[in-house]
């Protein structure tokens, strides 16, 4: 899975071949569906969304510069379906952390499923910007020129965004868990 070989599949698809769509839409269904599904919390919603991006992937299939990867082509166009779609739906939704998973005791489950929760509730009152690159690089594991390339913004405005998210991020589950012992 290069870049060269999207680009391939790209011009095949260009050329007719539309056997070459379907095998990037193989390659990269669920890594779509999942920033759909982390941003809007909804499996319909997701698929739905899934769905809208590779249809207008199709339709501007022509607009792509082979220069660049295919991945960081259409996730921006995902990205930007989602912001349109929570716009208009003007609603935040939790995100949880599967990452939060240990042993798994009954007391570690509790904690986990807690802690997922206060993160999900302190998400949801981030700036949307902050949350989109904590999610892009800590739920989707993205690196920061992936990001950059996505957000189409400087890298240092990704390590900047994600610093100060980050921080904000600490200070609402601080004040979030000093609010619970009272």
């Amino acid at each position: 899975m290069t870049k060269d070989s999207d680009a391939i599949l790209v011009a095949e698809c260009l050329e007719g071949q539309t056997e070459a769509f379907g095998a990037l839409v193989a390659r990269y269904e669920k890594p779509i569906y999942n920033i759909a599904f982390r941003m809007v919390r909804s499996h319909e919603d997701a698929r739905d969304l899934t769905q809208v991006v590779f249809l207008k992937a199709y339709e501007k299939l022509e607009s792509f510069n082979p220069r660049y990867k295919f991945f960081s082509w259409i996730y921006r166009m995902a990205v930007n379906e989602t912001i349109n779609f929570l716009q208009k739906q003007r609603q935040y939704v939790p995100v949880e952390d599967n990452h939060l998973m240990h042993e798994e005791t009954p007391e570690n489950a509790y904690y986990n499923r807690q802690l997922a929760e206060d993160i999900d509730d302190a998400l949801t009152h981030l700036q949307f910007d902050y949350r989109l690159v904590l999610i892009l690089r800590h739920f989707q594991d993205l690196p920061y020129s992936e990001i950059s390339q996505i957000l189409q913004i400087p890298e240092k405005t990704v390590k900047s965004r994600l610093f100060s998210a980050r921080r904000l991020l600490g200070q609402l589950l601080v004040e979030e868990s000093q609010e619970s012992r009272k």
